[in-house]
């Protein structure tokens, strides 16, 4: 990479962040893995080794903030983790979306197969591979699968049973390190740059037709909330940064099964930093907070093992530095 380039990735381990040096980091903006075997993904087979955050609080500067995905099954060890080696935990945001994938069982034909009685075929179904508007040709199996139902009668008494509802949220845990003993906040940001969000830059615009809120409206709308939304709920109960989730295939060459959406990145890198600032992933996956940070004028570096994946990154990344000079 040139000096001119305002990016830097690594094809290697985060762990140790080698290169970087201390208090060189402006944020942090990370996916990593959530520990939960995702599609039986060999990435995500643990929760990284909490390593890595002290690492991560090494090279942020003093009061800056960071945000890290989890998982609703493992956040609280995540959350262990960080504060362990140093951060402070400031709150959970929560990524609402309608179109989660239940991840359960039909316990009733598992009592079926246990008792020894043959469920009943009832009939043939296309498998539709998650929720889309509309459907599309790549949601649904080439071949109709047979649809059985319990034939015992403690079958018949369990049918519909589960193991799991339906997940509709994504924890992210924002975190700060601690602000250099002795200096106030305003001390910290003269020196530092950092200690503050950037509650201006994310703010929610009001509703085509809304009156404005509050005992002092702010011509830019709502401080931005620890609810982020994929979908409008319709609830009239406040209003929410909506982004949509991403669909499969949305790049023909970006096969990342847990790819974030662009959108939702830009909101999370302007509200933990300022333009010109440096960005930090080390589980760079197929780097969508690297693009989200390059298009928001904002300086990155990222890490990421999977030379698959980093190749994906550098594309991806390249195409988005060349697009914004377009513009």
């Amino acid at each position: 990479m040139t000096s001119s380039t305002p990016y830097t990735l690594f094809n290697q381990s985060c762990y140790g962040l080698s290169p970087l040096a201390d208090s060189s980091v402006d944020a942090l903006v990370t996916d990593p893995p959530y520990g939960i075997s995702y599609q039986n993904n060999y990435w995500d087979k643990d929760l990284p080794n909490k390593q890595i955050w002290k690492d991560s609080l090494r090279v942020l500067k003093s009061g800056a903030f960071g945000l890290v995905f989890s998982s609703v099954r493992l956040m609280h060890r995540l959350m262990v983790d960080l504060e362990d080696s140093g951060f402070i935990i400031k709150d959970v945001l929560f990524w609402a979306y309608l179109n989660g994938m239940p991840k359960s069982r039909a316990v009733a034909l598992d009592i079926d197969k246990a008792l020894n009685v043959e469920s009943k075929a009832v009939g043939k179904y296309s498998y539709v591979q998650g929720y889309k508007k509309g459907g599309a040709e790549n949601y649904y199996t080439e071949n109709d699968k047979l649809k059985y139902e319990p034939a015992s009668d403690l079958g018949i008494k369990y049918t519909g049973a589960g193991l799991g509802i339906k997940p509709a949220y994504e924890p992210i845990i924002l975190v700060q390190k601690p602000i250099k003993k002795g200096l106030t906040v305003a001390q910290n940001i003269i020196e530092y740059g950092t200690g503050a969000l950037n509650l201006e830059e994310t703010r929610i615009p009001y509703a085509k037709g809304e009156g404005k809120v509050g005992h002092n409206p702010h011509p830019k709308g709502r401080v931005t909330s620890n609810l982020l939304r994929t979908d409008e709920l319709n609830d009239g109960y406040d209003k929410f940064f909506v982004v949509p989730k991403v669909r499969q295939h949305a790049e023909d060459f970006n096969h990342h099964p847990t790819l974030k959406p662009i959108e939702l990145m830009q909101h999370l890198i302007k509200l933990v930093s300022f333009e010109n600032q440096l960005i930090l992933d080390p589980f760079m996956g197929s780097g969508s907070t690297g693009v989200a940070s390059i298009m928001l004028n904002r300086r990155f570096t990222g890490y990421e093992l999977d030379s698959e994946y980093f190749k994906i990154c550098q594309k991806r990344i390249e195409t988005a530095e060349k697009q914004r000079d377009k513009n």
